[in-house]
């Protein structure tokens, strides 16, 4: 009963979606109050019918409903009740199905929120946010749908996929659909506002809120997704490059851009034909995500369907909302004339520089991404674009953003002098370089990697402090200034800063990683660098729904024990598939890593060994990172009016 209400409601959701697209965006053109008020009572209906159809799914997963086909092959009633819960999405219906619950939540949220828009552009943005609704609804409906009865129900599932099978991976999925969704808000405000023919001051505030929440949230989700590869994979990596991890970095590169240029749109009227262009393609870049995941065309551990009929159907989608925003896009160009004049040297033109640099790693990613695919079906060669590629094409481009970065911060709007700016940061730069030197004098390789990493790390956290430093003043009474500054002004900082600890974390774990393989027989100690491991034993564990060989490994240094390890490999047997469970010592300037094998035939257990160097800095900064969204999120000033538009002129809203 409850798995036919939940179809049913997704049903009802899908005809509300039709109407919140149709009737506000004919009462927008007409200026018809009442049309234009139907927006807001949609957004809520549509949101609690996806909201409980979402809940039926989740419900009969948490039952073990073997009556539905989805509960089957993804679920077991042996499996631990968290990933009972996550199994409602750690599937191709199902995180459609959560696509869609967060598309809608959005559209709520714009409705609840949206109180200080004008009336066309409120009915405009949520008319466009419920097209969105309508495409993906019919995508389930159609092609995805949840709710599939089985004619005989068998005793018992299949299990989920065991690598989804992890707390990270658990939560990994919504903050990443959440940063996804999130940038369908910025695309729907950039349609209504071609559709109305004006971009102001205004429109930029409007916008950033909503873009800096699904940077967050896109953040937090790729660094759960990151850490999970470290631990559970058992390769040692944070970042492989893979096609899917790419779908998500990209979205989150574009975002980035655009939530900087939105603060040139609404501090200084610049830049609008581009921040409109950016919200297009972040939001565009998503869409290439979910391609890329449900379309089997490129292979993914990621990759939740191998489906060229829905792949085609999330192409159709992907080409109507991208390629009709574009053509509406160039038919309104004339509206986005700029006002804001600005110099060469100026804080404009670094964020512009920033927005370049962002734009074209992004497109460097996508080219590396893609075109494997386009060489089999153009050229018919099978190419394999791999880390290497990446390494070297992406990371000049982050060095040169984290080079202007504190520059760029410095300097005042319109008009700057590279000079004045630089002159409170020379004694930054000179520190920079020590750490970069000492870097280099320390590490017993030649490896550039590491120092310039030392260093960008160091210029970008301290230039960060002493720009936030010099908002204060010079006069007496700089700490009661400081307490006083803006949260927006101590987010920039914090993330920043995040940016610049997640760079160090990079090149050292890079530089001066270790890596040890070998056969350890039981009791015979070995050691790698300044550590001494010792196997004393390897046992068989039962697990709730596995079974695993677990290693019992000593770790000492300096002939005192620092820890206890325990490898596994663990097999599941309903899904016959095994997995690796690394160990990990975790400290923050270093992690030991250590991964059991198989046994040997001579005797002896294969061992592998890292020492990774500075790894956890990549997460903490990502974690910061998101922080300073958070603290920039909550200041006041994007939670009130942004003020009355100015008179426009030139291209008419209709």
């Amino acid at each position: 009963m409850i798995t036919e209400f939940g179809h049913f409601a997704l049903i009802l959701a899908f005809l509300v979606a039709i109407l919140q697209t149709v009737v506000p965006l004919v009462g927008a053109h007409k200026r018809w109050p009442a049309w234009m008020a139907v927006a807001e009572p949609a957004a809520n209906v549509q949101f609690l019918l996806t909201a409980a159809a979402f809940a039926a799914l989740m419900w009969a997963f948490v039952t073990s409903d073997f009556s539905l086909q989805l509960v089957v092959l993804n679920s077991h009633s042996a499996k631990p009740m968290l990933y009972k819960i996550s199994g409602t999405w750690g599937n191709h219906e199902g995180s459609m199905l959560l696509w869609v619950l967060i598309v809608t939540l959005f559209g709520a949220m714009a409705a609840w929120f949206g109180g200080n828009l004008p009336p066309t552009l409120r009915a405009r943005v949520l008319g466009v946010q419920a097209s969105i609704g309508v495409a993906f609804f019919a995508f389930i409906l159609f092609t995805s749908n949840p709710f599939v009865r089985m004619a005989v129900p068998p005793f018992d599932g299949q299990d989920l996929n065991p690598l989804l099978q992890d707390p990270g991976l658990a939560f990994h999925p919504p903050f990443l659909y959440l940063g996804y969704v999130g940038l369908s808000m910025a695309f729907s405000f950039a349609v209504a506002a071609l559709i109305e023919g004006r971009v102001d001051a205004a429109w930029g505030r409007w916008v950033r809120p909503w873009t800096l929440a699904a940077w967050i949230f896109l953040t937090i989700g790729i660094a759960l997704g990151s850490w999970w590869a470290y631990y559970e994979l058992g390769w040692g990596g944070f970042w492989f490059w893979d096609p899917v991890e790419n779908a998500s970095f990209m979205p989150w590169l574009l975002a980035a851009a655009l939530l900087h240029s939105a603060i040139v749109v609404e501090k200084r009227e610049s830049l609008k034909s581009w921040t409109i262009l950016l919200a297009i393609l972040a939001f565009g870049f998503s869409l290439i995500g979910t391609f890329i995941v449900r379309s089997g065309l490129l292979t993914s551990v990621h990759a939740f369907a191998n489906d060229p009929e829905r792949g085609v159907f999330i192409l159709m989608i992907m080409a109507f909302f991208t390629g009709g925003a574009l053509i509406l896009f160039a038919l309104r160009a004339g509206a986005m004339e700029a006002r804001g004049v600005f110099s060469l040297v100026s804080r404009e033109s670094a964020l512009l520089a920033n927005n370049l640099l962002l734009a074209v790693s992004c497109f460097v990613v996508f080219v590396g991404t893609m075109w494997p695919l386009v060489a089999e079906m153009f050229f018919d060669r099978k190419l394999s674009v791999g880390p290497p590629f990446f390494n070297m094409a992406f990371t000049p481009f982050m060095v040169l953003l984290g080079l202007i970065l504190p520059l760029g911060s410095a300097m005042p709007w319109k008009r700057a002098s590279i000079a004045r700016a630089a002159r409170p940061l020379r004694y930054v730069f000179v520190l920079a370089l020590a750490a970069g030197g000492l870097a280099w004098a320390v590490q017993t390789g030649r490896s550039l990697i590491g120092p310039v990493g030392m260093f960008l790390a160091a210029w970008v956290v301290m230039g960060t402090i002493v720009d936030l430093a010099q908002r204060t003043g010079r006069r007496p009474g700089r700490l009661a200034r400081l307490t006083r500054l803006p949260r927006a002004d101590w987010g920039k900082m914090v993330a920043h800063s995040g940016l610049g600890l997640t760079m160090m974390g990079v090149a050292g774990l890079t530089a001066w990683q270790m890596e040890d393989i070998r056969v350890a027989q039981v009791g015979e100690p070995f050691g790698v660098g300044s550590y001494t491991l010792t196997l004393n034993d390897v046992q068989s564990v039962e697990g709730p729904n596995y079974l695993s060989t677990m290693g019992f490994v000593t770790l000492a240094q300096d002939g005192r024990e620092i820890a206890r390890l325990r490898p596994e490999k663990r097999i599941y047997p309903v899904a016959q598939m095994p997995t690796t469970e690394a160990a990990i010592d975790y400290d923050l300037l270093r992690d030991v890593y250590v991964v059991i094998g198989d046994e040997q035939i001579q005797g002896g257990w294969t061992i592998r060994t890292y020492i990774k160097p500075l790894t956890n800095w990549i997460w903490i900064g990502c974690g910061l990172m998101a922080l300073g969204g958070l603290l920039s999120l909550s200041d006041r000033r994007f939670r009130v009016a942004a003020g009355a538009r100015r008179p426009v002129t030139g291209v008419p809203a209709e």
